[in-house]
C-alpha cells in the first residue's frame, strides 16, 4: 500500500492535470448552455470573478501568509494570469467567432508543444524521445477528435480566414507562456497553488475588465430577462467545477508536472466530453472513439516516460 502511494504520488502533477481536464469537459457543457444567454466575454469575466473570491476565501481560512513570497514570482503571476487568462482567453472567443469551436480548439492544440518548447528553452526542461512521442500522439487523438464535422453546429459553416488564424495562434502562443510563468513561480516553494492561482485570477479579471471597458460592451443585460433557477445552477455548478476547483489542479500540475506534460494533458478536455455525451443518449461515432484511443495511448506514453 505504502508504495502504491508512492507510486501516485510520482505522479501527482499528471493526475491532477488529467481530473483538471474532466472537469473542464462536464464545465465545457454546461458554459455551453449557459452562453445561449450570457455572451463570453461577459461570462468569462463573470466565472473569473467570482472564482477569485472563493480563491481568497480560501486563501484566508487555509491562514496563507503572502507577507514571505518573493516580488519576482508575483510578477510572474501577474503577467500569466494577465497572458494567460485575459489575453489567452479573449483571442480563444475571437477565433471561435472567425474560425467556428472545431477548427479554434484544432489550432489552440499548438498550445502544448509550444509550452514545451519553451520549457526547454527558458527552464531546461529536458523532455525524453517517450515524453516528446506522447505529446505527440496525444495532441493526434485529440485533432482527430475534434476536426469531425459536425452538421448541427452553425460556426462549422464559417468560412476559414486568415485573421481567425492569428488569433489562434496568439491564443495558443499566449496559454503556453502562461503555462511556463506559472510553472516558473511554482517552482520556488514559497508559493503555493493556492496563492498561484488568486494572483493569476485576479490579474486575468483585471485584463477582462479593462477589455470590456475598451469594447465598451454593455454587461447585465441577461438579467432583464429574468434567468430561471436552472441557469443559477448551471452557472455556480460551472463555477465551482469548471473554474475553481479545475485551476486549482491546473495550478497543481504546473507545479508538480513538467510544463509541456501538464499542457498536453490539460489539453484532453475535449476527449471527456464524448463519455459524458454518451451518457446522455448521444452516441459518439467510430472516429471520436478511435480518436481517444489514440490519444490514450499518447497519455500512457507520457506515464511511462516520467
Amino acid at each position: 500500500m505504502h508504495t502504491l502511494f508512492n507510486s501516485i504520488g510520482s505522479f501527482l502533477g499528471e493526475f491532477c492535470a488529467l481530473a483538471a481536464a474532466f472537469l473542464w469537459a462536464f464545465a465545457s457543457i454546461w458554459f455551453k448552455k449557459i452562453g445561449k444567454t450570457i455572451r463570453p466575454l461577459e461570462l468569462n469575466l463573470i466565472k473569473g470573478a467570482a472564482a477569485f473570491v472563493l480563491f481568497a476565501l480560501t486563501s484566508l481560512l487555509l491562514k496563507e501568509s503572502y507577507a514571505q513570497l518573493r516580488v519576482m514570482p508575483i510578477l510572474a503571476l501577474v503577467v500569466s494570469g494577465a497572458v494567460g487568462i485575459g489575453l489567452g482567453d479573449t483571442m480563444f472567443f475571437e477565433t471561435i467567432n472567425r474560425l467556428g469551436a472545431s477548427r479554434a480548439l484544432l489550432v489552440t492544440t499548438l498550445a502544448p508543444p509550444m509550452a514545451a518548447i519553451f520549457g526547454w528553452i527558458f527552464m531546461r526542461e529536458a523532455l525524453s524521445i517517450w515524453a516528446w512521442l506522447g505529446i505527440l500522439v496525444t495532441i493526434l487523438g485529440v485533432v482527430w477528435v475534434i476536426t469531425e464535422k459536425n452538421k448541427e453546429t452553425p460556426g462549422e459553416k464559417q468560412p476559414f480566414n486568415w485573421l481567425g488564424l492569428f488569433f489562434g495562434f496568439m491564443a495558443s502562443l499566449s496559454q503556453a507562456a502562461g503555462a511556463v510563468l506559472s510553472h516558473w513561480a511554482l517552482a520556488d516553494n514559497t508559493v503555493s497553488a493556492l496563492q498561484s492561482a488568486v494572483i493569476r485570477l485576479l490579474a486575468g479579471f483585471l485584463v477582462l475588465l479593462l477589455w470590456i471597458a475598451l469594447r465598451r460592451q454593455k454587461v447585465g443585460t441577461w438579467l432583464k430577462q429574468k434567468p430561471d433557477t436552472r441557469l443559477w445552477g448551471l452557472l455556480a455548478g460551472g463555477i465551482l467545477f469548471g473554474t475553481y476547483l479545475a485551476i486549482w489542479l491546473q495550478q497543481l500540475s504546473f507545479k508538480y508536472a513538467d510544463v509541456g506534460i501538464a499542457s498536453t494533458l490539460l489539453a484532453t478536455s475535449p476527449l471527456f466530453v464524448l463519455p459524458i455525451e454518451a451518457f446522455q443518449k448521444e452516441k459518439p461515432s467510430l472516429r471520436a472513439i478511435l480518436g481517444v484511443i489514440v490519444a490514450i495511448l499518447g497519455v500512457a506514453l507520457i506515464f511511462l516516460a516520467v
